[in-house]
Protein backbone atom coordinates (compact mmCIF):
# COMPACT_ATOMS: atom_id res chain seq x y z
CA UNK A 1 0.00 0.00 0.00
CA UNK A 2 1.46 3.43 -0.75
CA UNK A 3 1.83 5.59 1.67
CA UNK A 4 2.68 9.66 1.53
CA UNK A 5 4.35 11.91 3.65
CA UNK A 6 4.61 15.09 3.85
CA UNK A 7 7.60 17.50 5.32
CA UNK A 8 8.40 21.08 5.55
CA UNK A 9 8.44 24.35 7.76
CA UNK A 10 5.34 25.02 9.60
CA UNK A 11 6.08 28.23 9.63
CA UNK A 12 6.61 30.80 6.60
CA UNK A 13 7.02 34.44 6.33
CA UNK A 14 5.65 37.07 3.85
CA UNK A 15 6.75 37.26 0.72
CA UNK A 16 9.06 34.11 1.25
CA UNK A 17 8.67 30.75 -0.71
CA UNK A 18 7.09 27.86 0.89
CA UNK A 19 8.76 24.42 0.07
CA UNK A 20 7.51 20.91 1.09
CA UNK A 21 8.16 17.61 0.01
CA UNK A 22 6.26 14.62 -0.09
CA UNK A 23 8.28 11.29 0.31
CA UNK A 24 6.30 8.14 -1.58
CA UNK A 25 6.92 4.71 -0.15
CA UNK A 26 5.34 1.45 -1.04
CA UNK A 27 4.75 3.00 -4.42
CA UNK A 28 7.10 4.56 -7.59
CA UNK A 29 6.18 8.35 -8.53
CA UNK A 30 6.67 6.91 -12.08
CA UNK A 31 4.01 3.96 -12.09
CA UNK A 32 1.85 4.46 -15.35
CA UNK A 33 -1.26 6.81 -15.20
CA UNK A 34 -0.84 7.91 -11.46
CA UNK A 35 -1.08 11.79 -10.71
CA UNK A 36 1.00 13.33 -7.64
CA UNK A 37 -0.93 16.42 -6.35
CA UNK A 38 -0.47 19.16 -3.92
CA UNK A 39 -4.05 20.02 -2.67
CA UNK A 40 -4.40 22.25 0.48
CA UNK A 41 -7.28 23.42 3.37
CA UNK A 42 -7.25 26.61 4.67
CA UNK A 43 -9.46 27.18 7.70
CA UNK A 44 -12.82 27.11 7.28
CA UNK A 45 -12.70 26.35 3.72
CA UNK A 46 -13.01 23.11 1.06
CA UNK A 47 -10.14 21.54 -0.71
CA UNK A 48 -8.13 23.26 -3.00
CA UNK A 49 -6.50 21.60 -5.99
CA UNK A 50 -3.28 23.46 -6.55
CA UNK A 51 -1.36 21.33 -9.20
CA UNK A 52 0.20 18.08 -10.29
CA UNK A 53 2.75 16.26 -11.29
CA UNK A 54 2.07 13.23 -13.65
CA UNK A 55 4.12 9.61 -14.00
CA UNK A 56 6.10 11.37 -16.81
CA UNK A 57 7.00 14.22 -15.39
CA UNK A 58 4.57 16.50 -16.73
CA UNK A 59 3.12 18.74 -14.66
CA UNK A 60 -0.49 20.43 -14.41
CA UNK A 61 -1.18 23.69 -12.41
CA UNK A 62 -4.58 25.47 -11.25
CA UNK A 63 -5.01 28.55 -13.17
CA UNK A 64 -5.39 30.88 -9.97
CA UNK A 65 -2.03 29.72 -8.80
CA UNK A 66 -0.05 28.81 -11.44
CA UNK A 67 2.16 31.84 -11.46
CA UNK A 68 3.35 31.33 -7.93
CA UNK A 69 3.13 27.25 -8.23
CA UNK A 70 6.44 24.83 -9.64
CA UNK A 71 5.81 21.29 -8.50
CA UNK A 72 9.23 19.18 -9.16
CA UNK A 73 10.58 15.29 -8.44
CA UNK A 74 13.13 13.50 -7.57
CA UNK A 75 12.36 10.05 -8.83
CA UNK A 76 15.88 8.60 -7.31
CA UNK A 77 14.20 9.51 -3.68
CA UNK A 78 10.64 8.74 -4.58
CA UNK A 79 9.71 12.34 -3.91
CA UNK A 80 8.19 15.76 -5.39
CA UNK A 81 8.28 19.18 -4.43
CA UNK A 82 5.66 21.82 -3.77
CA UNK A 83 6.67 25.49 -4.14
CA UNK A 84 4.83 28.68 -3.94
CA UNK A 85 5.99 31.81 -3.85
CA UNK A 86 5.41 35.19 -2.89
CA UNK A 87 3.05 33.97 -0.09
CA UNK A 88 0.52 35.59 2.41
CA UNK A 89 -1.52 35.02 4.96
CA UNK A 90 -4.27 33.74 2.58
CA UNK A 91 -1.83 30.93 2.29
CA UNK A 92 -2.19 29.76 5.49
CA UNK A 93 -3.69 26.06 5.27
CA UNK A 94 -3.54 22.55 5.74
CA UNK A 95 -1.34 20.98 2.84
CA UNK A 96 -1.42 17.41 1.82
CA UNK A 97 0.15 15.36 -0.99
CA UNK A 98 -2.19 12.81 -2.68
CA UNK A 99 -2.05 10.21 -5.35
CA UNK A 100 -5.22 9.91 -7.90
CA UNK A 101 -6.04 8.65 -11.99
CA UNK A 102 -6.71 12.27 -13.02
CA UNK A 103 -5.83 15.66 -12.00
CA UNK A 104 -7.83 18.95 -10.38
CA UNK A 105 -9.87 16.77 -7.91
CA UNK A 106 -11.54 18.71 -5.24
CA UNK A 107 -13.20 16.04 -3.15
CA UNK A 108 -11.06 13.20 -1.05
CA UNK A 109 -13.08 10.24 -2.86
CA UNK A 110 -10.83 11.10 -5.75
CA UNK A 111 -7.73 10.10 -4.14
CA UNK A 112 -6.39 6.86 -3.48
CA UNK A 113 -3.94 7.77 -1.00
CA UNK A 114 -3.18 10.72 0.29
CA UNK A 115 -0.61 12.04 3.39
CA UNK A 116 -1.78 13.26 6.97
CA UNK A 117 -1.25 16.84 5.73
CA UNK A 118 0.74 19.40 7.62
CA UNK A 119 -0.01 22.54 8.57
CA UNK A 120 1.80 25.84 7.37
CA UNK A 121 1.32 29.25 8.38
CA UNK A 122 1.87 32.64 7.24
CA UNK A 123 3.07 35.09 9.58
CA UNK A 124 5.79 37.48 10.49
Amino acid sequence: QVQLQESGPGLVKPSQTLSLTCTVSGGSITTNYYYWSWIRQAPGKGLEWMGAIGYSGNTYYSPSLKSRTSISRDTSKNQFTLQLSSVTPKDTAVYYCARSRQVGGTDWGEYDSRGQGTQVTVSS
